[in-house]
Formats: structure tokens, sequence, C-alpha cells
């Protein structure tokens, strides 16, 4: 299988590369478009801030190879946000692969949000063998609201999207590789699609 991480300067994508060998696999970093077309799967990283990368999405052309891609692709915290129509995050347009806004949390609750937080309404085979309620690891300040895309909520001062899928996009708020056990079955679950 060929897996495929697209790397365009965005943080924190060795990580996954090595969640992806412990899954007995090896990926590819890769900012070119043929070897990210003909991949088998495609993950798309993400730490930072939502307005400078996607700078660094445009100044690639990646920006408009992500959203025509056939095949699964999966988009790990600021990747996720990034796949939506806008962040409030330096007042962004994303790539609009999903009809969502990405918000930042009002000032009652403490921001970034860090650490573990429960799962739950869990709807896709993303969540094959995941138990309800089950821990997850994030780091965000921004969200995406419940919409009609939402496969998993979790709550954190107001109820929001963990995940959320339109066709062959998937992407989590929450990062799977370092979630421990759950994690490791959910991207296992995404390498299966």
């Amino acid at each position: 299988m060929k897996i495929a991480i697209i790397n365009y300067g965005a943080g924190n994508i060795q990580s996954i590369k090595f969640a992806i060998r412990r899954l007995g696999f090896e990926a590819v970093l890769s900012n070119d478009e043929e070897e990210i077309r003909n991949a088998d799967k495609v993950i798309f990283p993400g730490v930072g801030e939502a307005s400078s990368a996607m700078r660094m999405l445009r100044s690639t052309g990646l920006d408009k190879v992500i959203p025509t891609l056939k095949q699964p692709v999966l988009g790990i915290c600021l990747g996720m946000q990034l796949m939506c129509k806008s962040s409030e995050e330096g007042n962004t347009t994303g790539l609009g692969i999903f009809h969502a806004e990405v918000v930042k949390f009002k000032n009652t609750v403490k921001v970034p949000q860090i650490g573990w937080n429960k799962i739950y309404d869990l709807k896709s085979d993303l969540f094959k063998g995941v138990a309800e309620n089950e821990y997850v690891y994030l780091v965000h300040s921004f969200y995406v609201p419940e919409c009609k895309e939402t496969i998993a909520s979790s709550e954190y001062g107001v109820e929001f999207t963990i995940a959320i899928k339109k066709d062959n996009f998937y992407g989590v708020q929450f990062h799977p590789e370092k979630s421990s056990d759950a994690g490791e079955k959910i991207l296992k679950n995404f390498l299966d699609l």
C-alpha cells in the first residue's frame, strides 16, 4: 500500500510517519502532485496557524490538488480545519471540501485546549472497534461546530465536531498518532478503508 503524508511545512509529520510504521506500513513525506495522486491513502497533517499554512499550500499548488483527490484522505488537526470552507484564525479561506466554518473557543474555557477528551456519537467505519467515550488527545484553540458532516463529537465548553466526513475525505480534530490504543485503531481503520 502506498501512503503519502502531505509535506507542506506544517509540523508534526514525523510522529505520524512513526505511528504508521508501528502499524507495519511505510509512508512517504511528499509535496509532489504525482506521488500524492498515485498514493492509495493520503494523510494531510497540520500543526500551526491557518493563514500561514494556507499560504504554504498555495505556494506549492497543493491547494488545487487536495480537493480533487479520489482516494481516502485523512486531515488531522489543522489539516482537518484547512479542509473546511473558512477559519476565524487569520480570517482564512480554506479548501472548501467541508461546508463548515472553523471558529475560536469563547474565552469561557482555557485555550488552547491541551489534553485528553472523550469522543462520542461515532458514526463511521473510521471508528470500528473504538468504544463510545474513548479518550483522544487534542491541542487546539479553534473548532468546527456540529454540522451534517459530523461523524463524531466531543465537548469542551461547547459540543463540537471532533471528526468529519464527506465522500472520500475524513478529518479528525485530535491527533490519532498521540491518542494511545484508540488513535492507533483509528489510523488502522483509515488504512483499511
